[in-house]
């Protein structure tokens, strides 16, 4: 059963991010949006049982993963379009992915995501192939070894979803700050 993608549209998650950038006095240029986009992907789905977060699809472009529908839209300037407002949990999510990826370089995430197996094997199989969200999924949710770089995004890994996502903040009975993460049972593979 496939379940609606969190929000309606690419644009809205797109914008979020470019936005997001603005407000951090940075530039945000198109090949760091579109690795940005596709990790946010990626660990949305792993959060989410799969579930993604935008009605996206990610090709193994020469240059790296490319959602190519934006990348037209974006080809000569930002286009205008009705956005729509992303939920809590998407926004929560959207913001954990520039706390943690923003701050590298375009050529950093480039090169790392190119050696990723969902991405190399796409490419594998010819430019421009789709990258499935299943082995996004598998290799984005998998626990990491020392030797992998844990919570480091490199050429061989990357960060587990508990690296990624940042906790919110809530208030306990007593008015304590505490940190809350989405509750996610453990595959059977796990146990």
């Amino acid at each position: 059963m496939a379940y609606p993608p969190l929000t309606d549209s690419a644009f809205d998650v797109a914008f979020w991010m470019l936005d997001r950038a603005l407000d951090d006095n940075e530039y945000l240029n198109p090949r760091k949006l579109h690795r940005l986009l596709y990790l946010a992907q990626a660990y949305f789905a792993v959060a989410n049982a799969g579930h993604k977060l935008m009605p996206a699809t990610f090709v193994a472009d020469p240059d790296g993963p490319v959602e190519p529908t934006l990348f037209r839209a974006f080809a000569y300037s930002r286009p205008r379009v009705d956005l729509q407002t992303i939920p809590e949990r998407g926004t929560q999510l959207l913001d954990s992915i520039w706390r943690r990826f923003g701050a590298h370089s375009t050529d950093h995430l480039t090169k790392a995501l190119k050696r990723h197996p969902p991405y190399a094997d796409a490419f594998a199989e010819g430019p421009r192939a789709e990258i499935e969200l299943d082995a996004m999924v598998a290799f984005y949710g998998r626990k990491q070894t020392a030797t992998q770089g844990i919570g480091a995004l490199t050429d061989s890994g990357a960060p587990h979803i508990e690296q990624v996502l940042r906790p919110r903040v809530m208030r306990s009975q007593s008015g304590k700050p505490v940190n809350v993460h989405q509750w996610r049972p453990r595959s059977l593979k796990e146990n």
